[in-house]
């Protein structure tokens, strides 16, 4: 497979059950739902374990007049999508809102994070 140069990093948009947050940085998303863990004796490696980890999406976004922070403490069972630079949506089906969301009022931002289930790569 060849590489193609273009744009990779950069711009995203976040969406919330359809609502629009002006991203401000610190984007990420895991689709993974397990993480392996080496498994180690005093001989060596014995193998490894498997263990469940849950999906999520995060960003920090900037508030707003039109921005309710204390909404964010509800939002269960939200659909979130976010949309990368290079033409990748990642969609979360269910998803719930994990953090106790802080505003930082030097820049009016704050972090939001959610996990779910169901996460997709596409």
């Amino acid at each position: 497979m060849a590489f193609e140069p273009g744009a990779l990093a950069g711009t995203s948009y976040l969406y919330i059950d359809g609502v629009e947050y002006a991203v401000v940085g610190s984007v990420g998303y895991q689709v993974s739902r397990s993480v392996k863990e080496t498994l180690m004796g005093q001989g060596g490696v014995h193998g490894f374990s498997v263990k469940p980890v849950a999906p999520y999406i995060k960003a920090q976004i900037r508030d707003s007049a039109g921005t309710r922070v204390g909404d964010f403490e509800g939002m269960e069972s939200v659909s979130v999508s976010l949309e990368l630079t290079s033409g990748k949506r990642i969609t979360g089906n269910g998803m719930w809102c994990v953090n106790a969301v802080e505003v930082n009022s030097d820049d009016a931002t704050f972090e939001v994070r959610f996990e779910g289930a169901d996460v997709q790569e596409g």
